[in-house]
């Protein structure tokens, strides 16, 4: 069985431990490899490689940096096929969803830094006749880059893209339950020819191996990706240090629905912002609000093609879902459905786990699951289910959808769907979401910042935002 090994100081090497975990293919219930079961001693050897070649990458022209790292975009590019199907493999996702999605947007990431990094710029301001001040940025040093298991390669590379753009050196702990693409990763950085100690991945388990990253005194920033309680446990230990924290969380997006749409549209892309993934992205508006006049209309639409979609095995071109990450994460999904079903909520069409054939009979499958009748403060609608499940609602004025869609302690998006022009400008700008799409949804310009309000988190990723964080501002003030 393969194991992964984690790249520490340009090499691949066993954890101190010498102990593993398994990693399961979600869609077989089976353990499929393993990975390393690292601790606190294998983050020192990390940190210390990462402090180690700080220097010299920190210095290194921003063009060579740039030729790294358009080298290693250029081998996924090359490995395409190998990435998708091992994410695939690794997260549940289907093969398909990968190919067009995960793994390009890992590319892109990497080119869009790459490049990004020679076009910095610096502020100058004149003082008549007395002095220059001018402003400069230089790399923090060694950052920890924490990313989550539901866009595995995907959120590891915008992390760590910016980090190495911007002359940081890093610590890269991806998730324990889809580590291969990260393993698949290293192996291209070495052959991209990354220095040593550049990019350091150490897996394990959060509490140990994230936790090592996030208390170590010569980490001095944080990049993290994912549950709201976690982001929580690394605030409370990283501010007392002083660290810089960039915090992307938890999200129970609203998609507002108005009678004007353009119902084709809004049905098709609401489906999609729904269940993309099985509904494990923090973007998907698993709240549906419809405008009350158009509400029976849309949900009968709306429930008919959610039974349409098929559920089946991951690497299969027909599959629209896969499996859920985990078997734990499956039954907490699960569970969400029934606690609906006590606090009154009808359970329009899913609502169970799926037991499919062939290879595939011991998977973690849900079928894809709408439910009606449950009202805004209810559980169900105030928490984080992150899976293929959505609850719509009516709503009967402009004003009640804005306090529906803002009635929750999270903020990161929020979809509006309106072919009035002043009521779009109106509503996204009342809306406590970090990110609003209107007549659209999961469409960026990588330029741009990201990020969520309340509980979804601290600090902007993206664009020129993400480098800045990376970075410190120093002022130079030289008088006349």
């Amino acid at each position: 069985m393969q194991q992964i090994l984690n790249y520490v100081n340009g090499r691949l090497v066993a954890p101190i431990s010498s102990s593993y975990l398994d990693n399961i293919n979600p869609a077989e219930g089976k353990v499929y490899s393993l990975l390393p079961d690292s601790d606190l001693r294998d983050v020192e050897v990390a940190v210390k490689a990462a402090e180690a070649a700080f220097p010299l990458w920190a210095a290194m022209p921003f063009e060579k940096r740039a030729a790294i790292l358009l080298k290693i975009a250029d081998l996924i590019d090359r490995d395409l096929e190998k990435l998708a199907w091992a994410e695939s493999v690794d997260q549940g996702k289907p093969l398909k969803l990968a190919r067009a999605v995960d793994i390009p947007r890992a590319s892109a990431n990497m080119r869009f830094y790459a490049t990004a990094s020679m076009h910095v710029s610096s502020e100058s301001h004149l003082m008549e006749g007395e002095a220059i001040n001018y402003t400069t940025r230089t790399p923090v040093g060694v950052v920890g880059c924490i990313s989550p298991w539901n866009l595995p390669l995907y959120l590891f590379t915008w992390k760590i893209a910016p980090a190495l753009a911007a002359g940081c050196t890093a610590v890269a702990k991806p998730s324990e339950l889809t580590p291969m693409t990260a393993f698949l990763f290293s192996k291209l950085c070495i052959e991209a020819g990354l220095p040593a100690g550049v990019l350091n991945i150490v897996y394990g388990l959060g509490g140990k191996v994230g936790q090592a990253i996030v208390e170590h005194p010569k980490v001095s920033t944080i990049s993290f990706t994912g549950g709201t309680v976690t982001g929580k446990t690394i605030a409370a230990t990283a501010a007392p240090m002083f660290k810089k924290l960039s915090l992307e969380l938890g999200g129970k997006n609203p998609n507002i629905i108005f009678a004007d749409c353009d119902f084709e549209q809004a049905v098709a892309t609401s489906i999609s912002s729904s269940f993309s993934n099985q509904g494990e992205i923090c973007l998907c508006g698993s709240r549906i609000l419809v405008e009350r006049s158009l509400y029976d209309r849309f949900k009968t639409e709306f429930v008919k093609r959610t039974r349409e979609l098929v559920v089946g095995d991951p690497l299969d071109e027909k599959s629209k879902l896969g499996a859920l990450v985990s078997e734990g994460h499956m039954k907490k999904v699960l569970s969400y459905i029934e606690l609906a079903k006590t606090e009154g909520g009808k359970i329009e069409c899913g609502g169970e786990q799926l037991k499919l054939s062939g290879r595939c009979v011991d998977g973690y499958f849900v079928s894809p699951t709408v439910i009606t009748g449950l009202n805004q403060l209810c559980r169900t609608n105030q928490e984080e289910i992150f899976g293929p499940v959505v609850t719509i609602m009516p709503f009967d004025t402009e004003e009640e959808a804005i306090g529906f869609a803002n009635a929750t302690t999270y903020g990161l998006s929020a979809t509006i769907w309106t072919e009035n022009l002043k009521r779009a400008h109106r509503v996204s700008h009342q809306l406590k979401s970090g990110i609003i799409w209107i007549n659209c949804w999961l469409l960026r310009d990588l330029r741009t910042p990201f990020g969520g309000m309340k509980q979804s988190g601290v600090g902007r990723e993206g664009g020129w935002e993400a480098m800045k964080f990376f970075t410190e501002a120093k002022n130079v003030c030289v008088k006349i």
